[in-house]
């Protein structure tokens, strides 16, 4: 009776024992189950994506740097880094300067948004941004400045900045912003950073003088419709007709943002409006002076054109032809009209403005 009593309870410690093991084993399988479908949602939703992770961060760091403090501008003297004139009134300086020192971006001023500082991000390229926000050089952004409440009514929704590149062309980017409060009026910085986009900088023809009168000299007006400034290299003029064909590349130069420049046969000579930069074009026998013809008078082409680094050539981006049909006289001009996007004779010429 004893020896049965002990068999008995070995089975059903056997039994047991079997069913701890199952039990064990069946839960390991669970969790092994489990962690395969949490990993599998987290790749899908991107929770754990280290690119999406790089880009989140890196927006939230540059708009850190940006709202941190004033900014920091050490320039060049002699093509040596002169770090004893380094200041953090950057924006006293135009966008020529700026381009050829090392630039730190920083829009505080006594830890409150700078009014003088926003206004002077015209004179600042995307590229230096870039650079100066610490982002890497694959990446791009878009910077936006508005005002969201105000004591003044006909301030809020006021955008005080609006430029860089559209996140469409990305294959991931990341959004931070931050609000500050100046005088009763909240203002508010959203940074977008890109990671792999490429898109064409903006700058455009806008009106061209072919013939002038009176020994005056021949112009093109070129458009920067743009907040951020636009680095000249990269770009090209080509023009041909009757005189000829001849093309320019710049190498060097920038155009600041919502402005407009002047390219002329004789600086000295032109009438320039309100162009934020006359550059000489007449040195190199691009445009003519009086009798020196550059462009054709009456059946010529020019073309705006740019070249990413590693292209091979270059992109029209913007173009305008005129023939004997298009009555076009001595002393006027071609005109962009960039509602309609057609080019249109103006009896009055307006270099420097739009």
């Amino acid at each position: 009776m004893r020896e049965s009593q002990n068999r008995t309870r070995l089975k059903n410690s056997d039994e047991g024992l079997v069913a701890v093991i199952e039990f064990l084993t069946a839960f390991a399988l669970f969790l092994i189950i489990l962690t395969a479908f949490m990993s599998l949602a987290q790749l899908r939703l991107g929770s754990n994506d280290p690119k999406t992770d790089l880009i989140d961060k890196a927006a939230t760091d540059a708009l850190d740097r940006l709202t941190y403090g004033e900014g920091w501008f050490v320039p060049y003297t002699d093509g040596m880094r002169d770090a004893d004139n380094g200041t953090a009134n950057w924006e006293q300086f135009d966008v020529q300067t700026l381009s050829s020192g090392d630039f730190k971006p920083g829009i505080l001023e006594e830890n409150q948004i700078s009014n003088s500082k926003i206004s002077s991000l015209k004179n600042v390229t995307e590229q230096m941004m870039v650079q100066g926000l610490g982002l890497d050089f694959n990446m791009n952004l878009h910077l936006r400045i508005n005002v969201v409440s105000s004591d003044q009514e006909d301030r809020v929704g006021l955008i005080l900045f609006d430029g860089g590149t559209d996140r469409d062309s990305s294959s991931a980017s990341s959004v931070a912003s931050r609000s500050f409060t100046n005088d009763n009026e909240t203002v508010q910085v959203t940074l977008e950073v890109h990671n792999g986009g490429r898109s064409l900088p903006t700058l455009r023809l806008n009106e061209v003088l072919p013939e002038p009168n009176g020994g005056m000299p021949e112009w093109i007006e070129l458009e920067n419709p743009s907040s951020f400034a636009v680095d000249l290299r990269g770009w090209s003029l080509s023009r041909s007709g009757s005189t000829g064909e001849d093309m320019h590349l710049f190498t060097n130069g920038s155009v600041q943002g919502d402005s407009l420049i002047l390219l002329s046969g004789a600086p000295s000579l032109q009438t320039n409006g309100n162009a934020s930069e006359i550059i000489h074009m007449g040195e190199n026998g691009f445009l003519g002076v009086g009798e020196i013809d550059g462009l054709a008078n009456s059946n010529g082409r020019l073309e705006l054109l740019y070249a990413f680094e590693d292209d091979s050539s270059g992109q029209i981006m913007s173009i305008v032809v005129w023939t004997p049909i298009s009555g076009l006289s001595a002393g006027g001009s071609m005109d962009y009209n960039a509602t309609s996007g057609d080019w249109i004779v103006n009896e009055m010429p307006t270099p420097g403005d739009a």
